[in-house]
């Protein structure tokens, strides 16, 4: 086996989401660090770290929303360091970010038809891997609870039938059974699509037993990184980097 790091493996075979020496942040404010990783086809990758240390930052920068001031991106192969967050879904990129930003006056059905790019993920599918939606497909994106906007916000970004799926704290302000219902559909949609995910969430054990492997972040950098076994193994060395200090 290559002892080459993953992102470098990634550029070499031109398969998987890549970053390499990204730097990033608001205006004159670096935020992100000289951050290389990677997701292969298929995996999910775990992203953790307190608050306030660059998670979001960084998943905002790969969707496009954020510019980097030095490094690259590529997408399976392809260098999309350049490219608008529109032009990156098209390239096979998926965003949910922290605020869902569903169509609140839109109905669920007016939501997923508006994103839908034709590429074979249907209403449909969504449907079935969210039930509670079609149930709720009349309603408007403000009449629906927090976890329903939270499916909403998946199966929307789902519409364009993206290859590389980024999502940000997806269980953020959740019961435990409508984070249970959440993370068992990331589980069927790993097993049963192969769209591989990077993952931003506080509730760092349950997304570690989900993902294949971990990254921790520190100010803006990646300071541990693993197999999600191994960090698990490592809980408390983990786990002093997500105490609130």
């Amino acid at each position: 086996m290559s002892r080459r790091p993953i992102w470098e493996r990634c550029t070499m075979t031109e398969k998987g989401l890549a970053l390499a020496g990204i730097f990033a942040g608001y205006g004159p404010m670096t935020v992100i660090h000289d951050v290389s990783l990677a997701v292969l086809p298929g995996r999910t990758l775990a992203l953790l770290g307190r608050n306030g240390m660059g998670k979001t930052t960084l998943l905002r920068t790969i969707a496009g929303r954020l510019s980097t001031s030095a490094g690259s991106i590529r997408l399976d192969g392809r260098d999309i360091t350049a490219l608008a967050p529109s032009a990156r879904c098209r390239a096979g990129l998926g965003f949910v970010p922290q605020e869902r930003q569903i169509f609140r006056e839109l109905t669920v059905l007016e939501n997923l038809r508006i994103a839908d790019l034709g590429r074979g993920w249907s209403v449909e599918h969504s449907f079935e891997l969210f039930p509670q939606l079609k149930r709720r497909m009349s309603n408007m994106g403000s009449q629906l609870s927090g976890g329903e906007q939270q499916m909403l916000a998946i199966a929307r970004a789902l519409m364009g039938a993206p290859r590389y799926l980024l999502l940000d704290e997806p269980f953020e302000g959740l019961a435990p059974i409508i984070i249970e219902q959440l993370s068992g559909a990331l589980a069927t949609l790993k097993r049963e699509t192969g769209i591989a995910m990077i993952i931003v969430e506080q509730h760092a054990r349950l997304v570690l037993e989900f993902a294949d492997e971990g990254e921790v972040m520190e100010s803006g950098g990646i300071v541990m990184r693993g197999s999600s076994s191994g960090l698990l193994d490592a809980w408390a060395q983990v786990e002093a980097y997500l105490t609130p200090r």
